[in-house]
């Protein structure tokens, strides 16, 4: 029988997850099932305070906004109603915290499931349930953690989609990653720029993502740094999953990848070379002639630089060679670019310059598809040989004493097992048959040739076009290996 001094009361409901709020009804139910002990009970219910926090944390908005709300009622004796002790919380330290600061401000615990008391039986029973209540908290993230585990070992990622990718229900494979498009062809485009050398630093990279209007920026509208490397060092680009704090090492996921692996350790050997130095953000934009141009005195690379004027600022190149005649001179941007488009539009192939480039782009050909053998031969050796070390290592580690090692012997196994991914990827990459120059390439060179006889600009354009959709299509950069 409750006392009738205690008239007032508030519903105190919590759930763990955002997740929670909005697919489930739990703060509903608890809110009704309060509401009805409080009625039964003859509570005038004055507030109700939620909170959607794990409960094994003590800082919770819904709780400090509840304590302070009962700070200011301390004489009116309010009665705090919870569903259940877990919704209190679901940790030893927290509950008994929180049950601290709840006797402190004034107020009284009650519950529909369980009774609170203040002698030693009740205290051991409420101790007990909290421990219990941990005890759920602690399985049920074990649960999870093992089925997360168990799923990923399987070939499949299991945290956050990273930028690029989204996820998708799949019927064959359940919930799976795919690529997010425009934004995975636009970290394709800046990996495989990092890993040839079109952008020299992180710097670059970053510059390249915030000209680019679809890819995500944070709060501020910026591209951070710490984005760009994530994306440069993340493996699963590459079409594989791990989990570092579970001791998972790159391994080949079902997910499809954004680069080879091989375009991967490319990029990881370089973020661990020297550093470059960044390229100017303005050599581009503004002065794209600029370590092209040189002066006609000296021979020195000419500089650049903006001259400010009464009403704007106005581009020159110039030499700063100290002895040069023409030292200090500037010549307008307008002047130089000028003559260099001039320059280039007089520019016109010949019959036999053509012939020449046929029969040597013929001859390469030919040379690579006769070195596709030798090549798989030599990727099959490296690949026994480092199968060998890896073995070796592992008897190693099997049989180390020292326990120190282990780690260093383990991080070496990985880096051993992510190089025979990729020569097993380069291998079956040189297993692919490739056409031959008649049936490619020669058919086009000849079209183009025929077109740059004409002299009608019309078809120099055209020329042009089709030259753009040949590299395009046949793509004369090495590949498969090769």
């Amino acid at each position: 029988m409750k006392s009738e001094e205690l008239q007032f009361a508030v519903i105190y409901a919590r759930v763990s997850s955002r997740k929670q709020v909005k697919e489930g009804h739990g703060l509903e139910s608890q809110e009704a099932r309060c509401r009805e002990y409080a009625a039964r009970c003859g509570y005038d219910v004055i507030e109700v305070f939620q909170d959607n926090r794990s409960g094994k944390l003590i800082d919770r908005p819904g709780m400090k906004a509840m304590l302070q709300f009962l700070r200011k009622r301390r004489s009116d004796e309010v009665v705090i109603i919870i569903d259940d002790i877990s919704r209190l919380a679901r940790g030893m330290e927290a509950h008994i915290h929180l049950r601290s600061a709840i006797q402190k401000v004034g107020a009284v615990l009650e519950s529909p499931s369980i009774e609170f008391g203040e002698d030693s039986d009740s205290i051991l029973v409420e101790n007990l349930l909290a421990s219990v209540s941990q005890h759920q908290r602690q399985k049920n993230g074990e649960q999870v953690k093992n089925r997360m585990r168990a799923r990923l070992m399987g070939g499949y990622r299991v945290f956050q989609a990273p930028v690029g990718y989204r996820y998708e229900n799949s019927k064959v494979h359940g919930k799976i990653i795919v690529p997010d498009e425009p934004i995975a062809t636009i970290i394709r485009e800046a990996l495989e720029g990092y890993a040839t050398g079109r952008f020299e630093t992180k710097a670059e990279v970053q510059r390249f993502f915030m000209a680019r209007p679809e890819f995500p920026r944070d709060g501020s509208g910026k591209v951070r740094a710490q984005l760009v490397n994530d994306i440069l060092t993340r493996v699963l680009y590459a079409g594989y999953v791990e989990a570092q704090k579970w001791n998972i090492d790159p391994f080949p996921g079902h997910h499809e990848g954004l680069i080879s692996l091989e375009t991967y350790q490319a990029i990881q050997r370089r973020l661990k070379g020297a550093a470059r130095a960044p390229a100017r953000k303005d050599i581009n934009r503004d002065f794209p002639l600029r370590g092209f141009v040189e002066c006609g005195d000296c021979g020195h690379a000419m500089t650049s630089s903006h001259s400010k004027g009464r009403s704007r600022r106005y581009p020159y190149y110039l030499c700063q060679k100290k002895g040069c005649d023409s030292y200090g001179k500037s010549i307008p941007r307008e002047v130089i670019e000028g003559e260099f488009v001039q320059l280039l539009q007089g520019l016109q192939p010949t019959r036999q310059f053509f012939m020449f480039a046929l029969e040597a782009f013929a001859d390469l050909w030919a040379i690579r598809m006769g070195s596709i053998d030798e090549q798989r031969q030599s990727l099959r050796k490296e690949l026994t040989v480092t199968t060998k070390q890896g073995e070796r290592l592992l008897e190693r580690i099997i049989h180390t004493e020292d326990e120190a090692a282990v780690p260093v012997y383990e991080k070496r196994l990985s880096a051993i097992e992510l190089r025979k991914q990729e020569l097993k990827e380069r291998i079956e990459n040189c297993g692919r048959a490739l056409p031959t120059f008649k049936e490619v390439l020669e058919p086009r060179w000849r079209f183009s040739q025929t077109l740059t006889n004409s002299g009608n600009q019309a078809v120099l354009k055209t020329r042009e076009r089709c030259q753009t959709r040949l590299c395009q299509e046949t793509d004369l950069q090495p590949r498969n290996g090769l």
